[in-house]
Parts: C-alpha cells; sequence; structure tokens
C-alpha cells in the first residue's frame, strides 16, 4: 500500500539511523518501528478516583438544586 505520512523529526531521525544500522530503504525502516511499536507492551496504571469530604451532605438527583447549594444562587 503506498501512502504519504509527515514524520516528526524525531521519528525520521530513528527511521535514518535504523536506515544505516542495518541498509535498509526507507519503507522497510519504517515498517519495522511501527512493528517494534504495536509489539511492546505498556504497563498502565489502574485508575483510582481520588476523592475528599467537602463537609456537605449533597443529593445530587437534582443536578440544579446541588449546583445552587455549590455554587451560591443566581451563578448561572
Amino acid at each position: 500500500m503506498r501512502t504519504t505520512v509527515s514524520l516528526d523529526d524525531d521519528v525520521a531521525a530513528a527511521v535514518e539511523r535504523l536506515r544505516r544500522e542495518r541498509s535498509l530503504g526507507l519503507s522497510e525502516a519504517v515498517n519495522e518501528l511501527i512493528r517494534a511499536g504495536l509489539g511492546a507492551r505498556r504497563s498502565r496504571r489502574r485508575f483510582q478516583q481520588r476523592s475528599s469530604r467537602i463537609g456537605l451532605r449533597l443529593d445530587v438527583a437534582n443536578v440544579a438544586e446541588a449546583l445552587e447549594i455549590l455554587e451560591g444562587p443566581g451563578r448561572r
């Protein structure tokens, strides 16, 4: 497949470095780098919501009322 892409300077430098090291063509070097990136495992930290007590007991079933309590009357 033929396509045109714009490479950032750091990516273009990595492609050129790989081309020189392994005597590859441009397409071969780009494909190798993409495959390496696709195969790389990223460690993901589990998301944990942090909350703090603000001293209010608030029923959020009525959003307009909750906003009025939190922001004060007439804020909207």
